[in-house]
This record gives C-alpha cells, sequence and structure tokens, in this order.
C-alpha cells in the first residue's frame, strides 16, 4: 500500500484525515470512477455534468478550444465534482500545449540543443503559468525518454536528447519550474520510448535494451526523478522484455506484455527496484500500443490489476466503467489494489492542495500570451538553432550580393486543403524580405490545389525548369522542411508533394542552397546531399526570426547537435 507520508506526497495531518474521510465517502461506483480520467472535447453543461455525477471522473485532459472555453469548462469540473479533480494538460514545450493562444518557448529537442538550461526553465515557467491560469495542476511532462534511435520520430523532438545526463537535467529543470506553479509533474514513458522507430499510436512499442543498458540509461533517468520526488509517472504502451524475463523469467513471447500491462515492469521494477511511491497513469487507452494486448474489456481492469492508478482516456465511459466493475467481480482487479490506487488519487489531489481548492481568477487570463512570454521564446531561439554542416562556406549569406532567393517549402500534406497552407512559409517570406532579400517562392502541389482544383497540377509539379535561367534569375536557394506526424505512420520523412516533384533537390549543384528544418532533427537522412544544414526547430514567428538572422550573420550560431542528426551514414556529414 502507498505511504502517504513519505515522498513524493508528503503529506500533513490534515492533508492525510482528508484522503481518509473522502475515501470512506464514496461509493464503490464513485471509486471506480476516480480511476478514470476523461479526454474533453463536449463542453456544455449538461456534458460536463453527467461526467462529474454520473461517471465520478477522477481526473480530466481537454484538447481544443478557446481559452475563455477552457476556463470555463476546467471551472466547471471542479464546481460540480464531489472530489475535486486533476486537470491535465501537455505542456512538453510551453503553454501551447494547454491553450491555442499559449506561448511555445522550446521544444525539447531544443532545450537538448541549448547552450544554457535556462532555455527548458523558461519554457517550464511558461507552461506552467499559462496551463495554471486556465486551472491545470498536472502536467503530463516532463518528456525523459532517452532519444536513441534516429528513426524514432516519435519522441526526436520532445525528448531533450540521447544523453541521460542531459535528459535528467532538462527534467529536472522541467520539475522544479513546475513546484513553483504548483502543478505535478507525470513524467513519461515508462519504460522509454527512444530506442525503436515504432509509433505506440498504432503498434505496442518495445525497448529491446538489456537490463544493464536499460539501467545506464532510462533506470538512471528514472531514479533521479523519483529521487527528486516527481510526483507521478506515464507507463507507456511498450514492453521491455529484458526485464520482463529477468522477474518472470517463465514468460513466453506470446506473454510479454507493453508495461501498462506488466506487473513485473510496474510493480517489481518501478516500484521495487527503483522505489516509487507516487502515482502511475497509463497513456492514452484508446492507443493500438495497449488494445493490442487483449480485449477492451480485459484491458480496463486489467491495467489497474497491473498497477496503475489513472486510465488515460474512456472509449465510452458507460461502457469502460462497466468493465470495470465486470474486472472486481471477476476478481481480476482486487478490492486491495483498487483502494491502493484511490488513496494514491486522493493523497495527489491533497499534496496539490485540492482539499482547499480555490480555483484562479479569470484575471489571470491576460498571462497567457504576454509579450514577455513571446521575448523569452525568442531567447530560446537565439540559444538553440543548431548549425549542423556548413561543408561549402556558404554562411553568413549577404542580402545585397546572394539577393534573389528561389524557396522551396516543403510541407506535409494538410488534413484538409481548406486548412490553407503552412502558416510557417508566410512568415518566413516576411522575414526573409525584410532581411533584405527578393523572395521567388514556388507553390507545391496542395497549394496549387488550393488554388484550383484540377487533374493538371500533378504535372505542373512535374514539369522542370531552365537550369541556365534558374542560374541567371537566382543567387541563392533555401530549402525549409516542415513535416508533421502524428498516430498516422510509424515514423515521419521527407514527403515531396508528388511523384517526381520539382521539389527535389536538382538544385543543390545549380545554386548555393541553405536546407532548413523547421521540426525534426534527422532530415538528413533524406537530404544528405545538402552541404548547408540548420535545424531551426520550429515554425513560429520567434524562431524563424532568429534564423534569418542567424544565416545573414547578425547572430552567432549557439545550438549544438547530437550524433542522431548524421543518421548513421557517412554520407550526411559531406
Amino acid at each position: 500500500m502507498v505511504n502517504l507520508r513519505g515522498k513524493p506526497f508528503n503529506l500533513n495531518e490534515e492533508q492525510l484525515t482528508w484522503v481518509e474521510k473522502t475515501f470512506a465517502s464514496l461509493s464503490m461506483e464513485e471509486k471506480i470512477g476516480q480511476l478514470f480520467i476523461n479526454l474533453t472535447l463536449e463542453r456544455s453543461p449538461k456534458a460536463i455534468t453527467r461526467l462529474c455525477r454520473e461517471y465520478y471522473i477522477g481526473g480530466v485532459r481537454w484538447q481544443g478550444g478557446t481559452l475563455e472555453e477552457v476556463y470555463e469548462q476546467n471551472r466547471m469540473f471542479q464546481e460540480e465534482s464531489k472530489v475535486p479533480v486533476l486537470i491535465a494538460a501537455n505542456c512538453e514545450a510551453g503553454g501551447n500545449g494547454a491553450v491555442g493562444e499559449g506561448t511555445m518557448v522550446a521544444t525539447g529537442a531544443a532545450c537538448g540543443a541549448s547552450d544554457t538550461l535556462e532555455t527548458v526553465r523558461d519554457m517550464a515557467r511558461v507552461g506552467g503559468q499559462e496551463a495554471a491560469a486556465v486551472g491545470c495542476n498536472w502536467m503530463f511532462a516532463p518528456v525523459c525518454d532517452v532519444v536513441q534511435n534516429w528513426r524514432n520520430t516519435i519522441v526526436n523532438t520532445r525528448g531533450f536528447g540521447d544523453n541521460p545526463d542531459t535528459v535528467i537535467s532538462c527534467s529536472l529543470a522541467y520539475m522544479e519550474e513546475m513546484k513553483r506553479q504548483g502543478i505535478a509533474c507525470a513524467a513519461k514513458h515508462f519504460p522509454g520510448d527512444g530506442t525503436e522507430e515504432r509509433d505506440q499510436h498504432l503498434v505496442m512499442g518495445c525497448n529491446d535494451l538489456t537490463c544493464q543498458e536499460w539501467d545506464d540509461s532510462f533506470g538512471k533517468v528514472y531514479k533521479a526523478l523519483i529521487d527528486a520526488g516527481v510526483e507521478s509517472i506515464m507507463a507507456g504502451h511498450i514492453c521491455q522484455p529484458a526485464y520482463s524475463r529477468k522477474f518472470r523469467p517463465e514468460l513466453e513471447d506470446k506473454d510479454i506484455m507493453p508495461a501498462t500491462m506488466a506487473p513485473e515492469l510496474l510493480g517489481d521494477l518501478l516500484r521495487g527496484q527503483l522505489g516509487f511511491n507516487g502515482l502511475i497513469v497509463t497513456d492514452a487507452s484508446h492507443m493500438a500500443g495497449l488494445n493490442a494486448a487483449g480485449a477492451r474489456r480485459d484491458v480496463v481492469p486489467g491495467v489497474i490489476a497491473a498497477g496503475c492508478d489513472m486510465l488515460l482516456f474512456f472509449n465510452d465511459p458507460a461502457e469502460d466503467i462497466q468493465y470495470m466493475k465486470e474486472g472486481i467481480d471477476r476478481g481480476v482487479l482486487t478490492q486491495e489494489r483498487l483502494s491502493d490506487a484511490v488513496h494514491r488519487i486522493l493523497g495527489l489531489k491533497a499534496k496539490l492542495g485540492l482539499n482547499r481548492l480555490r480555483f484562479p481568477s479569470k484575471e489571470g487570463l491576460k498571462t497567457v500570451g504576454k509579450p514577455e512570454f513571446h521575448a523569452l521564446a525568442a531567447k530560446a531561439a537565439h540559444h538553440t538553432i543548431t548549425l549542423v554542416k556548413d561543408t561549402q562556406a556558404l554562411l553568413p549569406v549577404n542580402p545585397t550580393l546572394r539577393k534573389r532567393v528561389l524557396l522551396y517549402y516543403l510541407q506535409s500534406a494538410p488534413v484538409s486543403l481548406e486548412d490553407g497552407s503552412d502558416s510557417g512559409k508566410r512568415i518566413l517570406i516576411e522575414e526573409l524580405e525584410a532581411a533584405g532579400f527578393q523572395v521567388t517562392a514556388e507553390p507545391d502541389y496542395y497549394e496549387l490545389e488550393m488554388e484550383r482544383p484540377s487533374r493538371l497540377n500533378r504535372y505542373r509539379m512535374m514539369a522542370k525548369h531552365s537550369l541556365e535561367k534558374v542560374k541567371q534569375d537566382y543567387d541563392l536557394c533555401v530549402v525549409a522542411i516542415s513535416m508533421k506526424g502524428y498516430a498516422q505512420a510509424n515514423n515521419t520523412r521527407v514527403v515531396y508533394s508528388v511523384g517526381h516533384s520539382y521539389e527535389i533537390p536538382w538544385y543543390v549543384h545549380e545554386l548555393p542552397t541553405v536546407c532548413v528544418s523547421l521540426n525534426y532533427t534527422n532530415h538528413l537522412i533524406d537530404v544528405p546531399m545538402m552541404k548547408t544544414f540548420i535545424n531551426a526547430y520550429a515554425p513560429t514567428r520567434e524562431y524563424i526570426h532568429v534564423l534569418v538572422e542567424k544565416l545573414t550573420g547578425k547572430s552567432p550560431f549557439t545550438g549544438t547537435y547530437n550524433r542522431l542528426v548524421w543518421c548513421g551514414r557517412w554520407d550526411t556529414k559531406r
């Protein structure tokens, strides 16, 4: 059973009394409801009231909504709940992980590349303040994965890097800033993403390190965070076969389960060997990485039985709650395990002061997106943007001598053509022109279709330019890569908008060419011919403005890269 007097709860007598009185007041249905975290998309008073008064949810995470809508939604959750709820956000890069109006300061990869730990502190402080303004009290961060596989795009930009010591220092700084805001952290994704290339939204992940390799990397990180008092840990739908077999030698391959369903990983490794006494929450339960492990009627009670304390997201509230009840009736989930889980949930709520809840004043919404926060984002860009290589000695670029720029902006396909082009393209054009360049931006297939749908647009994209005319008309080529990927493919690579497109790098020996990634750090695998390559981490105004300053020599490159940028290839370094 949990020790609520011990780390990370450290509850006083008043808080302990509240936990026990609250637990004693809960019916069986209310205890079961505490195990669930709802993903809120429907914000009507009727929907929120039902979640609180019929399903008795223990926590909530929302998606979308304006600043005002999110504030009112969270206020209503607290007012309608018998037991105050944990309200979580994903502020992995700043307050934009809480609300759309929030400030993106720096991704994890940018923080890891920064020449100062202040970058991660600024990112966490801004994220914490903006999230707290809308009533958030729990952060699904830091992302403490040790990124070891360059093919992995799930945590490529979200993790702090490939060095466990860097991950530890950045994660601890993040936790310290969140603690100052009164927000608990959930470090993720135990037992560790980043060793393979697959996405747990689509398939069960597999951390294939040996026990010793795991101890020296992920184990080292989690032990440091646990010793520092991390309040909760998010278990990923990721297996760790070496440790599962160490603790359960009888396991066959078919019995290897993701951590969310593996008592040997949660109990023997995380709680036993590493000494974690806090709350364990699952990663999103709609991921195939969990549902591939068994039927939902089995995995819903199974994750709590295995040692998780909260289940992230319903599939269907009434159905999932019924599955949990049936799991108790079948003996899959014992009363003792249920009691332990609910005590941990209430313990975290007491630690956060929810036993004396005061919802933040609406006046605090003025905090979100304030100019000082955007200034910190610009500061972060100065410290993080990284020159990976310039083997042609092109930089800095003088806009007077290389004024005429041919721009190719490689963007992911929009979800809908009605969404328009990636906003980063417009920002990049504006910033280049403000610096004195004359920019000609080639359209891609999506933009042609937005302008006028036609079967001929594909062929327009395949029409090649006269090389001599290109050399006559332009002084410089800039290629910007802004690829995104989430829960659709197991990794994200450079994709041209059509096959045989004129976007494909035919131009590197015709014009001096600069290539910039505005997202992932591993794009050299697909464009090794680029002689000048920069990782700029984000397609925001602050980052693109600073990028242009660095391109033109007004600001030095101070960010550092790790070995993953070379993608294990010799030709990417040329």
